[in-house]
């Protein structure tokens, strides 16, 4: 399972009851923090995310609204008594403001806090079940997408299957990942006797703040699910260039380009009050366009 729970879809002001950026995704039993805008920890408790899952962060650049809620964020973590590792994933400069941040309030964080700087493209994360990759946008500064993928899909249980050779339901998990089962007199239960194969592997662009770049197609390429980036209308596509931003067009530009599953659109410029208008311009060149609307949750799926 992948999905992606938009927390902040706003670009750098709160307008309009939305917020500045960041999103959950969930790959299977793991969870990922996208990016840390002021109100990130509020969104959390709204939308009843457990923050203890959540063992690894990535931020994209160091523009406010992309992390100025982080540092209260992992303060909280440690007043909720977490001691489990957390792994922070960021261009290299914020590792100074958090430590200087703790330094001035004499604080120590009661868990280890790994600091891995973004420095060039490349796998960033990866064991046998996902792979986290990490590309350069086209901003004003340093800025970094990241592309989330399953390794393998989990298996599917046949519980009819499972409970014919007693396996017990409390083994199923584990299942799913291709072990076999040994019961009490040591036979051994062949993972594939009481297992379906899963579907192909899930896959989850998030494109982060960029001018209009091309260059993008080749790295978010057949995604099931991308996130673009529309800060302007396309009838302000100057101004986005000026500003190093994207409109509607130029996101479903990519995602056509780049075969996607499904495009989600926001950080939406706080000049904007209502957001339909970009859901309809996006979708006059990429049919499956959704709003990234706060507290809604979309599904990676297989789509083509």
């Amino acid at each position: 399972m992948l999905a992606v729970t938009i927390l902040g879809n706003n670009s750098a002001l709160p307008a309009y009851d939305r917020h500045p950026t960041s999103q959950v995704v969930t790959l299977d039993d793991n969870l990922f923090l996208v990016d840390c805008g002021e109100g990130t920890q509020q969104q959390l408790a709204k939308y009843r995310i457990r923050w203890s899952r959540i063992n690894y962060i990535f931020i994209s650049h160091l523009h406010g609204d992309h992390y100025f809620g982080l540092p209260g964020f992992l303060h909280s973590m440690g007043l909720l008594h977490r001691e489990h590792e957390l792994h922070l994933f960021a261009p290299a400069p914020l590792k100074q403001i958090l430590d200087l941040q703790l330094e001035a309030a004499s604080n120590q964080l009661p868990y280890t806090l790994h600091f891995y700087p973004l420095e060039k493209e490349g796998v960033i994360v990866q064991n046998d079940k996902f792979r986290v990759t990490c590309f350069s946008t086209k901003h004003r500064i340093a800025c970094w997408g990241f592309r989330f993928d399953q390794v393998r899909a989990p298996r599917r249980v046949n519980p009819e299957k499972a409970i014919e050779h007693g396996v017990p339901a409390a083994f199923y998990d584990r299942l799913k990942w291709g072990e076999d089962y040994t019961n009490k007199a040591g036979e051994v239960i062949k993972n594939e006797w009481v297992t379906n194969p899963g579907v192909k592997p899930l896959s989850y662009a998030y494109s982060a703040d960029t001018i209009f770049d091309e260059t993008l197609i080749e790295k978010v390429q057949g995604v099931d699910l991308l996130y673009h980036e529309t800060t302007y209308l396309k009838d302000l596509e100057k101004r986005a260039a000026l500003r190093f931003h994207s409109t509607t067009t130029q996101a479903a530009c990519i995602a056509k380009g780049a075969n996607v599953g499904r495009l989600l659109i926001g950080h939406f410029s706080s000049k904007y009050d209502k957001l339909d208008i970009f859901e309809q311009e996006a979708c006059e060149v990429f049919p499956n366009t959704s709003l990234a609307l706060e507290g809604l949750t979309f599904m990676a799926r297989r789509e083509r």
